[in-house]
């Protein structure tokens, strides 16, 4: 495992991350016992950051790396958590209210909840979860954090951009007001790579890549009927409804082409791909197994990715958003 710094906090983190939405429960049915395992097996082998939020089952992600913190016998784990907002911003909406979203009184509740379910004195990183981009300068919720840090609750504060908005974080990187900002980024969803990144790097503001894997597309191993095996009301049922999975294997395929002469499985290219920007601290892909860690983790081996396939990547470029 490579490690990297984490922005200007002074950390070492393991460049790939433990995304762990899925072990809340929303992703499908969870066996609890194989979470705390796979979690174990993480840290074994060299991952020494967990990203998990109070959304993810409802504080059930929390409590299950509680759980695994408390097993766990070896050095530093560093856990980020979010709150979530009091009122969710539309997706529609080009600049969404910031002040009186995270209102003092939830942050303190939402800081006591996750470290009583994580099992720790103080919280690594606090983000803030769909942060919008009114937030650079309606402060009242940086008011609070820094109190809480003060006060000895929490160590970094950090914020979780909106979905396919990375614009949205450039001015707070510039600014450099927080420790750092979570997006996505992946071979689909390319444009943190034209402001954002640029900007966290010259301020120092780490960034976590988050759904390097395309929850799920880019491991290239999707059929036409993968569609039915997931589980009714989940997140990936969700976020491929419609005419989206078709549109999506569409797409995978073109890429699967240009990805061949260079690397023989999509999920090694998609991961390298994330890996090949310097600006990026840790990507969080999420994993339910051992297996799963295991294929992720053999890709932190500081190989270059190829310079012809970068410069087609930008024909691959396809921005959405799962929820309108």
């Amino acid at each position: 495992m490579r490690y990297r710094q984490f922005g200007r906090t002074g950390w070492s983190v393991s460049e790939i991350g433990f995304g762990a939405w899925q072990i809340g429960g929303t992703w499908g049915k969870v066996d609890d016992a194989a979470s705390i395992r796979t979690l174990l097996h993480a840290f074994e082998r060299g991952i020494n950051f967990v990203d998990t939020a109070e959304l993810y089952g409802a504080g059930h992600s929390e409590s299950v790396i509680g759980e695994a913190l408390r097993q766990w016998k070896g050095g530093k784990i560093y856990v980020a958590t979010k709150a979530q907002p009091t009122v969710w911003p539309n997706p529609d909406d080009p600049a969404p209210r910031v002040r009186g979203r995270f209102p003092e009184w939830h942050l303190r509740a939402n800081v006591e909840a996750s470290i009583r379910r994580l099992g720790v004195e103080r919280l690594d990183l606090f983000q803030l979860h769909s942060w919008g981009p009114m937030g650079h300068h309606e402060l009242d919720w940086l008011e609070t954090l820094n109190d809480l840090r003060v006060e000895g609750k929490i160590d970094q504060i950090g914020v979780s951009l909106r979905d396919n908005h990375p614009e949205e974080g450039v001015a707070l990187a510039r600014l450099g007001l927080v420790a750092s900002e979570q997006v996505i980024f992946n071979m689909f969803e390319q444009p943190p790579r034209d402001a954002l990144l640029p900007a966290a790097k010259a301020s120092g503001t780490a960034i976590i890549a988050r759904v390097p894997l395309d929850s799920g597309s880019l491991v290239g191993s999707w059929g036409e009927d993968s569609y039915a095996t997931f589980e009714p009301g989940s997140q990936p049922h969700q976020m491929f409804r419609g005419d989206r999975f078709a549109e999506t294997l569409r797409r995978v395929a073109v890429l699967k082409a240009d990805v061949a002469p260079f690397y023989s499985q999509l999920a090694e290219a998609a991961m390298r791909y994330v890996l090949a920007h310097d600006a990026v601290s840790v990507l969080i892909p999420g994993m339910k197994s051992s297996e799963e860690v295991d294929m992720n983790v053999r890709y932190s081996d500081g190989a270059a990715f190829p310079a012809v396939l970068m410069d087609l990547m930008p024909r691959h470029a396809w921005v959405r958003n799962f929820y309108r």
